[in-house]
């Protein structure tokens, strides 16, 4: 019934009826109010700033790759239509 109102072929339905199913499971995680422990003993010794150091090496790397991979995808294509 429901299948016949919304074409989920489309990725963009697919996406946003993902993110409306995982929203009350995010909410319910955010209820809780205790600080987490682990975070304050690595502020307290000052080994948050390597936490976030790493993180953000990661993070940059990961953004990297991708757009490495896009220009190589779009250089890909570029060569299949050439042909």
């Amino acid at each position: 019934m429901i299948s016949q109102l919304i074409d989920f072929s489309n990725k963009t339905c697919r996406i946003f009826l993902l993110a409306l199913l995982t929203l009350p499971l995010t909410l319910a995680g955010q209820t809780e109010q205790e600080k987490p422990a682990m975070a304050d003993l690595f502020r307290s010794e000052g080994k948050i700033f390597v936490v976030v150091g790493v993180m953000t090496l990661v993070f940059l790397g990961i953004i990297i790759y991708l757009i490495y991979l896009d220009r190589k995808i779009n250089r890909l294509e570029k060569d299949s239509k050439n042909k």
